[in-house]
């Protein structure tokens, strides 16, 4: 039985326990790659078939890497381990299925989504670790400026609007909210979520979990939530139509709403809402602030040195925009990649944000319904930064790198 292992750790319980040959332990096997994912802060595992082997993937900071080589003859008993930890069906081959299970590592509950799916050469299962890492995050944490800060701190103060976060997936909306709301969370205020999943607990808040085979919806989930009393309300995700309306509605009745949006930017969020059959009027009344955001790695602490500027660096600046050649550093900096950042040069990721505020100027934009880019022309005009010009600053200061930030906006 062989393995490999493209990204050693140290003292690997994964690595001992296939060593056992036939002596095997599934049990022990994939509670010791949850362990071992976990420890990289993974925030997901592939376990992907192939022909004559199985391939193990994890996620770090937003990037998917290899870490082992199963061997294909304990494919179906390691899909089967995972599908008993999270209550599934063992003798269902052909349909996907979904379900999570909790676990406790290093002293901390650790929720794990599991979805199985069948694939070509067998079933699949991909893990995502929620992990409660968000418990000490704050708006200068996250990576706000002190004047986007200050614009959202603004909008929390309002008694009611619509607070938008965008983005794709993947790119810290949820937590953002999260933070939001925990600064928020105090006893002269009821808070309610509705989520699809629930990240982690918020002492003092209720949360509500979406789900679909009970028909409990977004939006059947907001009727609800509206009969309890509520002083604000997080919706996970304006996806539909009815959403759109309901979350406008709330907004304007005197609720703080907060949600997300999947767009590209903050200012395309006010189109799209118009996409979903909002009026304009009601858009340029309820929405209070928009923020746009991506995550970027940041460069690792114990790799980081400092390089001249080459021709792939200038290339890089040319790509991010004016602000990037008129004002070109000296130096800049990259990780060189060692043990810590299990050698890509970056560890932990931090945000790029652009925060539009919806004031006169772009009120009457919308009702004017002028595109995107105008909005987008307005708000710069009105002070402000883009996405990829906080990025920009972000890589003055040595936290990220152009290439990173380039990366990330492309996505």
């Amino acid at each position: 039985m062989s393995y490999c292992m493209v990204n050693p750790v140290k003292e690997s319980k994964v690595r001992k326990e296939l060593n056992e040959g036939t002596n095997i332990s599934i049990i022990a096997l994939v509670d010791a790659l949850i362990e071992e994912a976990y420890a990289m802060r993974a925030s997901d595992i592939h376990i992907d078939p192939h022909e004559k082997e199985i391939i193990v993937r994890i996620r770090v900071d937003g990037v998917l890497q290899d870490i082992y080589s199963f061997p294909k003859e304990i494919q179906s008993e390691v899909v089967t381990r995972i599908k008993v930890l999270a209550g599934l069906r063992t003798d269902e081959h052909q349909k996907p299925q979904d379900g999570r299970f909790r676990i406790v590592l290093v002293g901390k509950p650790v929720d794990i989504r599991v979805s199985i799916a069948p694939a070509y050469y067998g079933e699949n299962a991909v893990l995502r670790l929620l992990a409660e890492r968000a418990e000490n995050l704050t708006l200068e944490v996250l990576g706000l400026s002190e004047g986007d800060r200050k614009k959202i701190e603004a909008a929390m103060r309002s008694p009611y609007g619509m607070i938008l976060a965008t983005g794709p997936t993947g790119s810290g909306k949820t937590t953002t909210l999260y933070t939001i709301l925990k600064a928020l969370n105090t006893k002269a205020v009821s808070i309610i979520t509705i989520e699809d999943p629930i990240e982690y607990a918020i002492e003092g808040i209720n949360q509500i979990q979406v789900n679909p085979t009970t028909g409990l919806t977004f939006a059947n989930g907001l009727r609800s939530v509206l009969r309890q009393d509520p002083d604000i309300i997080m919706v996970g995700e304006v996806r539909d139509p009815e959403t759109a309306a309901l979350a406008v509605n709330t907004a304007l009745t005197g609720h703080l709403m907060l949600s997300t949006l999947h767009t590209n930017d903050a200012a395309t969020t006010l189109p799209r809402l118009l996409d979903l059959g909002v009026e304009p009027y009601l858009i340029s009344t309820t929405v209070n602030v928009v923020v746009g955001q991506r995550l970027v790695r940041i460069i690792c602490s114990d790799c980081k040195e400092e390089i001249a500027l080459e021709e792939k660096e200038k290339k890089s600046l040319s790509e991010l925009g004016k602000f990037a050649l008129a004002n070109p550093p000296e130096r800049l900096f990259r990780g060189k990649g060692c043990e810590h950042c299990l050698g890509s040069g970056y560890r932990g990721r931090i945000g790029i944000f652009e925060v539009m505020v919806v004031d006169e100027a772009i009120r009457q934009a919308i009702l004017d319904k002028c595109s995107s880019s105008n909005l987008k022309s307005i708000a710069v005009e009105k002070g402000m930064s883009a996405m990829v010009e906080d990025g920009y600053n972000k890589a003055l200061a040595g936290i990220t790198t152009p290439e990173e930030v380039l990366r990330v906006i492309h996505e």
